[in-house]
C-alpha cells in the first residue's frame, strides 16, 4: 500500500471521530432550537388574537434564531379564558393570549377599565394603555404571579341582539344578555334594565341560538369571526367598553428564559400586540358592512348622554370602589 493510503487508513478514526462530534453538536442545536413553548387563545387563527400570536410566534422565532418555537393552540382549545389564566397562574400552560374579560375578578384593580362608556373611543384607549397608567397597570399582573409581557387589543365593545333596535339604555330594558364574566359589566348593564348574566365565551353561540340569551356584547372583530350575525339580528355601534388583550407568561417559562431571550420575547409581543390592534380596527371599520350584507339591522349612533345619565349610580359605586382620582385620570388622557 502507498504512503498516502496509509495515511488516509490511519485518519479514519479521527475523520469518524469530527463526524460524531459535528453530529452531536447539529443535534444539540436542534434539540435547543425545539424548545417548544404552547400559547393558547379563546378565539379563530383569522381573529385579532389570532394574528397577534401568529407574528409574535414568528418574531419570537427571528429574533432568538430559532432557539424557541411557540406552537399555538386557538379556539379556545386549551380552556376558556379563565381556565387559561388559571394553568398560567400553576405553571400548567406557558404563555397565553388573553381578553379583559377575566382579570377584573382575578386582579380587582383592573376592574376600571370595565366601566361602561369610560374610554370615547379606541384611540383614547390606546392613549392610556400606552402612557403610564397603561405601563403601571401592566406590572399589576404580577401580583398574582402573572408576567405581561405587551398590550394587545380585542376592540371597542358593541351590543347585538335579536329582539330589536337599540339606540338607548331604554331599548335595552327586559332585555336578557350574555356579558363577559366581570361584575363591573354586570353592574352596568343590569343598571340600563338588562338581565344580564355571565357566561363562558365557548358556550355563548349555542346559547345565543337556543333563545337562552336574547343577546350578548363584543368587538366587530369577535362578531363577524363567530358568525353571531346567523343567530342575532340588530347591532348597535355602542362602544360601550373598550376590551383589552394581553400576552401573557407564566412565571415558571419566564423564569426559565435567559435575559437575552426575555427581551426577545418582549419585544415580539409589542410587534403581537400592535397586529391585533391593527386587525381589530380594520373589522371596526370594515366588519359593519359585513355584517350589514348578512342581514343585520345597523344602529349606527347611539345616546351616548342617556347611557351615562343611567349609570349616575352605579358609576358613584365604582369611584368608591376605584377611587375618583384613576378614573379622571383615564378620562384626561387626551
Amino acid at each position: 500500500m502507498s504512503g498516502r493510503g496509509a495515511s488516509v487508513r490511519k485518519n479514519l478514526p479521527l475523520a469518524a471521530a469530527c463526524a460524531a462530534l459535528c453530529s452531536l453538536l447539529i443535534t444539540s442545536k436542534a434539540d435547543a432550537g425545539e424548545r417548544v413553548l404552547r400559547l393558547g387563545y379563546l378565539f379563530s387563527q383569522t381573529s385579532q388574537l389570532g394574528a397577534g400570536a401568529e407574528t409574535f410566534a414568528r418574531d419570537v422565532a427571528k429574533r432568538t434564531g430559532g432557539t424557541y418555537r411557540v406552537e399555538l393552540y386557538p379556539n379556545g382549545t386549551v380552556g376558556g379564558e379563565v381556565e387559561m389564566a388559571e394553568e398560567l397562574r400553576l405553571g400548567h400552560l406557558d404563555m397565553a393570549f388573553i381578553t379583559s374579560a377575566p382579570f377584573a375578578s382575578l386582579i380587582p384593580e383592573f376592574g376600571v377599565f370595565d366601566i361602561p362608556f369610560l374610554f370615547r373611543d379606541a384611540r383614547h384607549a390606546h392613549a392610556v394603555f400606552d402612557g403610564p397608567i397603561g405601563q403601571d397597570y401592566l406590572k399589576k399582573f404580577q401580583q398574582k404571579g402573572y408576567v405581561a409581557l405587551a398590550w394587545g387589543e380585542n376592540g371597542m365593545r358593541h351590543i347585538t341582539n335579536s329582539k330589536r333596535p337599540v339606540a338607548g339604555p331604554g331599548d335595552l330594558k327586559g332585555l336578557s344578555m350574555r356579558v363577559p364574566q366581570s361584575d363591573v359589566m354586570l353592574k352596568g348593564f343590569r343598571a340600563f334594565g338588562v338581565k344580564a348574566e355571565p357566561l363562558a365565551f365557548p358556550a355563548l353561540y349555542g346559547a345565543l341560538q337556543s333563545g337562552q340569551f336574547d343577546g350578548q356584547e363584543n368587538p366587530i372583530a369577535v362578531i363577524t369571526a363567530s358568525h353571531f350575525e346567523k343567530v342575532q339580528t340588530h347591532l348597535t355601534l355602542s362602544g360601550h367598553v373598550y376590551s383589552w388583550a394581553a400576552l401573557i407568561v407564566s412565571k415558571a417559562s419566564w423564569d426559565a428564559l435567559s435575559p437575552g431571550a426575555q427581551k426577545a420575547f418582549v419585544e415580539a409581543a409589542k410587534a403581537g400586540g400592535q397586529v391585533s390592534r391593527e386587525m381589530a380596527g380594520r373589522a371596526e371599520k370594515e366588519g359593519v358592512d359585513v355584517l350589514r350584507k348578512a342581514g343585520m339591522q345597523v344602529v349606527a349612533t347611539v345616546d351616548r348622554p342617556a347611557f351615562e345619565a343611567s349609570l349616575q349610580d352605579t358609576n358613584a359605586a365604582f369611584s368608591k370602589a376605584f377611587g375618583p382620582e384613576i378614573i379622571q385620570q383615564i378620562k384626561s388622557v387626551p
